[in-house]
């Protein structure tokens, strides 16, 4: 069982920057995919980042050249670097890890809430 504890949530202005972070639990985390997700008031939990064990990485368009995953195995943490915030970005955002054959991932953390205001 893999436990994700994420945290760097909090109120931001508009255009302002945040770093949240994901520590894991677990021996081999740098054979974990990681992800961040992100679920705001009346919408479906949707898809922001990805750094995968290969070492490759992914955006949602919306946050292309303004967010940055990135992981530091040694310490078992991802982070997702968060630049020029909008209003929109307003939601809780989710760590996932590891993934089944689907590509679902199985591992989540509780959440931490971003709250950007304009």
């Amino acid at each position: 069982q893999v436990q994700l504890v994420e945290s760097g949530g909090g109120l931001v202005q508009a255009g302002g920057s945040r770093r949240l972070s994901c520590a894991a639990s677990g021996r081999t985390f740098s054979r974990y995919d990681m992800g961040w997700f992100r679920q705001a008031p009346g919408h479906k939990r949707e898809f922001v980042a990805e750094s995968r064990s290969s070492g490759s990485t992914d955006y949602a368009d919306s946050v292309k050249g303004r967010f940055t995953i990135s992981r530091d195995d040694a310490k078992n943490t991802v982070y997702l670097q968060m630049n020029s915030l909008k209003p929109e970005d307003t939601a809780v955002y989710y760590c996932a890890a590891t993934r089944n054959f689907l590509g679902e991932y199985l591992h989540w953390g509780q959440g931490t809430q971003v709250t950007v205001s304009s």
